[in-house]
């Protein structure tokens, strides 16, 4: 979860967030990995936006950071990653205040606006930080929320710590599309994928980021409608998200056939609205998209069609948020690609 989506009430951060959802195999993978000395420097934890992929990796931060020696009894004895809430290292990593975590995400930038990618300098912070001593005699870890937000520069100055890494480090890299993060990084994690939860397991960790019961229909109906992410979940319990998602759905059906009409009203509904809104937009339109690749004709050009899209899509949103664009033109702009890439 990048800071765009931090400000959210009392939805956690993952670094607040204590429990993890579904992901147990996942988590045991790496709890082996840990138990036998010799956990991979680098790992690549994919899968959808919202399922998990960040908790999972501040869990794992917590647990080394907390148990610096994987052969003590407390961690050859572990079930799972779990650090206590009133640990010292859950407190830090959660104040943010922990000397051997370093978090690479999107900041902002001198105009209080969410920088396009995340920042080259604070990338190559990730040199000095690794060459140095841990501050408590232990592990480096760092943190890449997501690995997908960094440009060309920023990627090469990350490969020089993926590539030569010193003793006890560990890097936890976050992608939403495994697949498209350059393969010289790529080749040198250990992958590890995560899968959509199931409804009842989205339901289970939206009520528990709220405080609330999971068995609330709200709750239900929002976690019904996910797709197997939280983050999407809340966001549908945060406003008018999930009326928009099955507007946006509707003529997403119709394509590659556009309703020049409806396109208006939805572009009249996203323009003035706040930030959560137009996310919700963007994340309905790129779960269809990974859809579509992941389930549509595996022709190479077809493939090709969508990927671009997607590029294109996505830039386009990025630039309404960054310049904070009128949101009107970037409906028919998007509709306008997908209606290309849905055709034969």
């Amino acid at each position: 979860m990048s800071p765009a989506n931090e400000d959210q009430g009392a939805i956690p951060h993952p670094r607040e967030t204590i429990a993890l959802f579904g992901h147990a195999d996942a988590e045991q993978i790496l709890l082996d990995a840990y138990h036998s000395g010799r956990i991979p420097h680098a790992w690549l934890i994919g899968g959808e936006p919202g399922i998990g992929k960040a908790t999972l990796a501040y869990r794992l931060a917590r647990f080394v950071l907390a148990h610096p020696n994987p052969s003590t009894h407390a961690v050859q004895k572990a079930k799972s990653l779990e650090v206590a809430p009133d640990h010292p290292a859950t407190r830090r990593v959660a104040g943010q205040a922990h000397s051997d975590l370093l978090v690479l995400e999107r900041t902002l930038n001198d105009k209080g606006k969410l920088r396009q990618d995340i920042a080259v300098d604070d990338v190559r912070r990730s040199v000095s930080f690794f060459g140095s001593t841990a501050g408590e005699g232990g592990w480096r870890v760092a943190i890449v929320d997501s690995v997908d937000e960094l440009n060309r520069s920023g990627a090469n100055a990350l490969l020089k710590v993926v590539e030569e890494p010193p003793p006890r480090a560990l890097l936890l890299l976050v992608s939403h599309a495994p697949g498209r993060v350059i393969p010289t990084i790529r080749s040198r994690c250990r992958q590890l994928m995560l899968r959509p939860l199931a409804a009842e397991e989205v339901a289970k960790a939206a009520a528990t980021a709220l405080g609330d019961s999971a068995d609330t229909p709200e709750i239900n109906a929002a976690a019904a409608a996910a797709d197997g992410s939280v983050a999407r979940a809340l966001m549908f319990l945060e406003g008018p998200a999930l009326e928009l998602r099955q507007q946006v759905l509707g003529l997403l059906d119709g394509l590659p056939q556009l309703d020049q009409r409806a396109l208006h009203g939805l572009g009249d509904k996203l323009s003035g609205t706040e930030a959560e809104t137009l996310t919700a937009f963007m994340d309905t339109v790129n779960a269809w998209l990974s859809a579509r690749l992941a389930n549509g004709p595996q022709q190479g050009h077809r493939l090709d069609r969508v990927a671009q899209a997607w590029e294109r899509i996505n830039q386009a949103g990025r630039d309404v948020e960054i310049y904070n664009l009128d949101r009107k033109p970037l409906v028919f702009t998007v509709f306008g690609l997908l209606a290309e890439a849905a055709r034969d």
